[in-house]
């Protein structure tokens, strides 16, 4: 069997075509490994985003006892305002 020959055109045809496919692996290569580092950001930062969100419906589930806070708040201060007038009237006819 007898090889055919190949004619120079055919030849450079040839190395162009195998330089062009090797330039669209090493390209498709970098685009995916741009593409994996970028889905590996957006899973961290998206992970940070939930412990963020998560902290946020921890921190609201106390929100109900602001009123009860507040009640009690009000209460220590009107206690402490009737001391305070007691002890004025108290100490003003102490010192005449």
């Amino acid at each position: 069997m007898e090889l055919a020959a190949v004619s120079a055109t055919v030849k450079t045809l040839w190395w162009g075509a195998i330089i062009a496919g090797a330039v669209v692996v090493v390209a498709v290569a970098a685009l995916l490994t741009i593409l994996v580092i970028l889905v590996r950001t957006i899973d961290k930062r998206v992970a940070a985003i939930k412990a963020t969100l998560t902290a946020a419906e921890i921190n609201t589930s106390y929100t109900k006892l602001i009123d009860v806070t507040a009640a009690g708040v009000d209460s220590v201060l009107a206690e402490g305002l009737e001391h305070h007038l007691f002890l004025g009237r108290v100490l003003d006819k102490v010192r005449s």
